[in-house]
């Protein structure tokens, strides 16, 4: 969940906090140069370290690490839950990087990037045109494979089955579930109370805009991405402290992962065994496994 939310609310696993090693290199702005402003036929920024970049008059935090052996081969890009900054994944990307080109971006709001405008609401469009400039600088034309956690997941997954030409493969890591908002009113009821009844109202509160990045996570069908690689893990316990409706609500969670296998008919959902819902925490073997997998098959797609 989001940091101001109760931890009875952060059961819900939209999105959530924790910490984690940077990986650091203290600039304040990028240089306005080709490493910064690839051409349309660049493999994008060749930075290593953390530094700001400018994007429409915005500053926007991003993290890069390792090299990719050939031209071709994806850029790994990391996206957070909200409510998170890029920290929370650097350990991931350490590991990652040893074979991998691998970036992560604070959105608008997260970490060390910009806040957004005040009193103003994201949605889908302003982050997804956000992640395509990010994109442009530090993908060039490499291809991409986005691996996200909680609401990184969802953003992604959104964002993937209008940039085909871009994207070529998804992790999903516990994704924020399609209907959330729908299925948290079905599951647990206007009259529930304790600790149901906070995560309830904090669920539904995140959804509308109440976070950090003051996005609103709508509600909407799974889209189809085409055949690109897409690997669903999926959390084993979260709610197992909610009383009386925890065990709806895993089957809610549950039911959301498998929607998400519409993305792609090329996709596979896995039950990530003995994690909670920070699966790159928990069981980072298996988040490099399905991360390993995705972008082998992306880099012979072509």
């Amino acid at each position: 969940m989001f940091r101001t939310l109760a931890k009875a609310t952060a059961a819900i696993a939209v999105v959530c906090t924790a910490a984690g090693a940077g990986l650091v290199l203290n600039e304040e702005y990028a240089n306005a140069g080709t490493e910064d402003h690839p051409s349309a036929a660049s493999a994008g920024a060749s930075f290593t370290g953390e530094k700001k970049i400018r994007v429409d008059g915005r500053t926007v935090n991003v993290s890069c690490s390792g090299r990719a052996a050939h031209r071709h081969d994806p850029l790994v890009l990391l996206m957070p839950g909200g409510g998170e900054g890029l920290d929370n994944m650097a350990p991931l990307q350490k590991t990652l990087s040893e074979t991998n080109r691998v970036c992560s971006y604070d959105r608008l709001g997260e970490g060390r990037s910009d806040k957004p405008a005040p009193g103003t609401l994201q949605t889908m469009d302003d982050t997804g045109a956000l992640l395509t400039k990010v994109l442009d600088r530090l993908a060039g034309d490499r291809p991409v494979v986005l691996a996200g956690h909680s609401l990184g997941g969802y953003i992604a997954a959104r964002y993937a089955p209008d940039h085909t030409d871009r994207v070529k493969g998804l992790v999903l890591l516990d994704a924020t579930v399609p209907h959330l908002t729908r299925d948290m009113n079905r599951t647990v009821p206007a009259d529930a109370t304790g600790t149901a009844a906070q995560l309830r109202a904090g669920a539904l509160a995140v959804n509308e805009g109440q976070n950090p990045e003051q996005f609103v996570i709508a509600d909407g069908p799974v889209r189809s991405a085409g055949r690109i690689p897409v690997e669903i893990l999926k959390h084993e316990s979260q709610y197992a402290e909610v009383p009386q409706y925890g065990a709806a609500l895993e089957r809610m969670w549950a039911k959301g992962q498998h929607d998400w296998r519409e993305i792609s008919r090329n996709s596979r959902l896995t039950t990530a065994k003995g994690s909670g819902h920070y699966i790159h925490t928990d069981r980072p073997d298996l988040a490099i496994k399905a991360i390993h997998k995705v972008t082998h098959h992306a880099a012979h797609a072509h």
